[in-house]
Parts: structure tokens; sequence; C-alpha cells
């Protein structure tokens, strides 16, 4: 009798050396657990009210199976293989929640995030470092996190610094130290061409990602070290509202709202003697009617520069309403809408499945534990079988973590008699 196939081989190489066929993560292997509102994961229309019931555990094993097969193949010899796994398992932590499946495996997918970024050209290094941004959202606020970064925050570094890498690749790893962040988007301050006789602007891209990260890491930063930052750029700032490039210019003028709220916190009498100027810079970009600007570039920037105007000159916010599930967040600050728009460029549709299941999001926006809904709050709801499957897949997965820990062999027995 011939001997049946093995699993796992469809990983097997193809003939002459090619490189594996690596099936994508697909919207059959998120919509289980994948909240509603990640349209790109999930179809709601797949789940019918006559339709079956299904097997979490089994589901959850099959999943569970494919990852580890993306995970060994970012060890292959071929890099467009090793870049589609590493898509793959973004896609994967991006709709949801893996911990312990992480937690067991953070070591292997560290390693393997290092030696993509060491080995791997830009495509693939972008790939890696958001692969890496993902792996520390899943585990938390923890010390598994500070591990992962203290292993791949050097490697991290060393492409940022290194003039020679990408800009793709270095755009994609700003994740760093603050000074090292500085030294990058200060070279945006001036507006001539640099040493090299290469324009300033075909670094722009750079610039603007590492002023964004520097102004997501200044929130976080205690007020002694906000008030030294704010004293060395809120007067250097406003240069940038002059670029030629539209996200240069809305990245400047974000972190002067922001750093206006945060000068205000410190200080409620706080003066910025430059204000009649600056208050007529923001005024121009909010009203801007200039013909060779495309339309939406000029809508884009009007709509964001009215809300910066208001904040410097009225302090004034205007509130956004977030919603996910049955719940809504507000965002009421600019500190807070900075936080937001970095985790949702993370985590991408997959940001409202976050917001209701990780608990590390929900600590960062103070949203509280994750809220678990019995079958009679749902059927009051008014949802779709298909919204009760996901809820009821979440409380799955919070019962299987629960157990988890009390199955942890690394809990002390004598703890239980």
């Amino acid at each position: 009798m011939p001997k049946p196939k093995k699993r796992g081989s469809n990983h097997q190489r193809g003939a002459g050396g090619q490189p594996r066929n690596v099936q994508p993560f697909s919207d059959e292997d998120a919509s289980i657990e994948t909240m509603s509102h990640c349209s790109g994961f999930s179809d709601p229309a797949s789940f019918t009210e006559d339709g079956p019931e299904v097997d979490e555990e089994a589901t959850q094993e099959d999943l569970e199976y494919k990852l580890k097969g993306f995970i060994d193949l970012t060890l292959d010899k071929s890099a467009k293989t090793r870049q589609a796994a590493l898509e793959s398992l973004k896609s994967a932590f991006s709709s949801k929640i893996l911990y312990e499946f992480i937690m067991e495996r953070r070591m292997t997918l560290t390693d393997s995030i290092e030696r993509c970024i060491k080995k791997g050209k830009s495509d693939e290094q972008c790939a890696a470092a958001g692969l890496a941004c993902l792996l520390c959202v899943q585990m938390g606020s923890g010390i598994e996190s500070e591990e992962i970064f203290k292993t791949l925050g050097p490697v991290l570094k060393k492409i940022v610094c290194d003039g020679t890498a990408s800009i793709q690749a270095r755009q994609a790893e700003l994740y760093s130290t603050m000074e090292c962040l500085e030294n990058i988007f200060t070279k945006a301050y001036q507006r001539d061409r640099d040493t090299n006789g290469v324009s300033s602007t075909h670094n722009t891209v750079l610039h603007v990602s590492a002023l964004l990260a520097w102004t997501l890491l200044l929130t976080i930063c205690p007020m002694n070290e906000v008030k030294k930052k704010i004293e060395m750029h809120l007067h250097k700032l406003p240069s940038l509202l002059s670029c030629d490039d539209l996200n240069m210019r809305i990245a400047a003028g974000e972190t002067l709202a922001l750093l206006f709220e945060l000068a205000r916190e410190t200080d409620a009498d706080f003066f910025y003697e430059d204000m009649d100027l600056l208050t007529e810079k923001l005024r121009a970009l909010a009203t801007d009617g200039n013909k060779h600007r495309a339309k939406v570039d000029k809508r884009k920037q009007r709509s964001v520069f009215r809300d910066v105007l208001r904040a410097v000159e009225e302090r004034d916010f205007p509130t956004e309403m977030v919603k996910f599930g049955p719940e809504r967040m507000y965002i009421d600050c600019w500190v807070k809408k900075q936080t937001y728009e970095t985790f949702k460029e993370i985590l991408g549709s997959g940001m409202q499945y976050h917001l209701q299941s990780n608990d590390f999001l929900r600590n960062v926006f103070e949203l509280g534990p994750p809220v678990m809904l019995d079958a009679a709050t749902l059927k009051t709801m008014k949802i779709s079988r298909f919204e009760r499957h996901l809820y009821n897949s979440a409380a799955f997965k919070a019962r299987t973590k629960a157990r988890s820990k009390c199955r942890d062999k690394r809990a002390d027995v004598g703890e239980f008699f």
C-alpha cells in the first residue's frame, strides 16, 4: 500500500531548488476570532443563522500548525520565502490574540526576526521590523517584551544610524532611543542640500517617521524630560511647516499641537513668545488654496491644520469616538490621538479586535479588563450570529488562558495545598 502523505509535505522545496510556495495567512484562518470590524480578515456572510457550530479547539490547533510552519519558513534560504512567511505571521498577529502560542516561542521568533533583519534586504527588513512591533504588542508590557527589545534594540538602532542602509528599511525600524531619532529628524531643520549634494527631500519619508516615533516616545517621558525637549524643539519645529512635502507639514503641525498640550499641562501659564507668527503660519495652511497642489492634498491639509490651529490658539481638541463591539472609546487629546494612530498603523484592520481583547492595549488606553458578555446580553443587543460567535470565541480563549496559568509548570505546587 502506498504510504499516506505527511501533513507537512506542502512545505517541501519545489523542483530545481525553487522557493517554497508559502500559503499566506488567509481570510478563513482569521475569521474565527477576528471581530466583524476587521473586514479584511473575516467574512460574516459565512456564518448563517442555521450554520453549524465551529469546533474552536480544532480550529485553534489547525491555526497553530500553520503558524509553526511560517515560523520554520523564516529560516528558509530563499529571501522571497522568508518575506512571505513574515508577512503571514504579521497578518495573524494583527488579527488574533495569540499570547500563549507566542509566549512558548518568543525566543525562536526573536531569533528569526534578528536573522531576517541582519541577513535580509530592504523589504524583508521592513517585514521583520513590523513583526517585532506586533510581537511586543502581543506580549504586553511585561519582562518578556523587555527581553525582546534588549535583543532587537541594538540591531534596529544600528540600521537606523546606518546611512548606507535603504531608506525603506531605516524608516520601518525607527523604534529606538529618542536621541537616535532626534539625530535623524533634526536634519530636516536644514533647508539646504546636504554635503553629498543630495536634496534633503530625498530623506523626507525617513525624517517624518523619525519625528512621529520621537513624538510618541515623548508622551511617556517624565515631565522634567518633556520640558527639556520642548525648550529644545518648540522654536525649531515651525520651520518644517514650510516643507514642500505634505506629510512633513502635517507631522510637524501635529507634533506642535502635542508639544503645546504637554507644555500647558506642565505649566498652566505657559507662554510662547512667537505665537502671532506661528498662528499666522497655521492659519495660512488651514485655508491654503494653492492651485499647484492636488485637491486631495489641500483638503487633507486644511482639515488637519484647522484642528492644530484650534489646539495652539484656543487650547481645544475635537473629540473623536472609536467603536469596537459594544464599547466606545473617546480620543480627547493629542497624546491619546498620537498613541492611537501609532497602534492603528501597526495593527491595521485588527485594531478594533485588539482594543476589545488585548490586555496590553486596554491598559494603554485605560479601558479596564476585556468585557465578557453572556448569552442573554448578546441576544438583547440584537447582533448577528457571527458577532455572537466572535464574543463566545473570545470568552473561550480567556478561559483557556486562565486554566493554563493553573497548569503552568513554573507555578509553585505548594500554593495549592
